[in-house]
């Protein structure tokens, strides 16, 4: 939709203006420790470690930190254990929110969820509530400045991606989580540098935002975003432009 943006590209974008290392580094640490934990600490055999371990490599994470979060997993060094949750709400207008959390106190970070999501026009709700509203997908984002599209089109759709699509400044690939890797090395084959290059949760529809629950809703995303167990929030919102303009003023 033009001039409009939903989360998805707004929160990459706003990364890149963004300074957290530290953040992007502790979040990334904890996922490559929880998936060697459950799927074992080589990356060739344990997609969902090889994908934290990609991004840890993308994100300039030096290689001993990214060596001792996978021993901290397989338990070669003393480590928190952390438990995998899917937490689910609401936010101003209606909008669906689904929230990826690593927590090693469920109660604690519960109750700071709810509390987030209530200060800010939102509520925690059950599992399942809107968990169907979403699908697991390959996604990455390709700024137009880096790739022709023609040729993106074909190298994407060759190597297994479902879609292809224009989201203002960017084109956005999708693909099936089978598909993920392939996908991702056949672009880094070409050279194609990524935005973002993750397993997201893609809504199927949008609730469109203005005014004061567009800026509200602003506000609650980046709260959570900032939650030292959140790993990924996903929400099916779409703002126009003008709005980021106006909550960046």
């Amino acid at each position: 939709m033009s001039g409009h943006s939903k989360w998805h590209s707004i929160k990459h974008k706003k990364a890149a203006a963004d300074s957290k290392r530290g953040r992007i580094f502790t979040r990334l640490i904890k996922e490559m420790t929880a998936a060697a934990r459950m799927g074992g600490g080589d990356p060739d055999a344990n997609p969902r470690l090889r994908l934290a371990v990609a991004t840890a490599k993308a994100s300039n994470m030096p290689a001993e930190n990214i060596k001792r979060a996978i021993m901290r997993g397989t338990g070669e060094l003393p480590g928190v254990s952390y438990e995998d949750v899917n937490y689910e709400g609401y936010g101003p207008g209606g909008v669906a929110i689904f929230m990826h959390v690593l927590t090693d106190n469920k109660n604690r970070t519960v109750a700071e969820l709810r509390h987030i999501l209530s200060k800010n026009g939102g509520n925690l709700g059950e599992t399942g509530c809107v968990g169907w509203m979403f699908d697991r997908k390959g996604y990455f984002v390709i700024e137009k400045t880096s790739a022709d599209e023609d040729k993106l089109m074909e190298l994407a759709l060759g190597a297994g991606a479902d879609d292809m699509r224009e989201d203002g400044s960017n084109f956005e690939i999708l693909t099936a989580p089978e598909n993920f890797d392939a996908v991702r090395e056949a672009l880094e084959s070409a050279k194609m540098p990524t935005t973002a290059a993750e397993i997201s949760m893609m809504p199927q529809n949008y609730v469109k935002l203005e005014g004061k629950n567009a800026q509200t809703m602003l506000k609650l995303m980046e709260a959570l975003e900032d939650h030292e167990d959140i790993q990924n929030v996903w929400a099916n919102f779409d703002i126009d432009e003008s709005e980021l303009d106006a909550e960046a003023s």
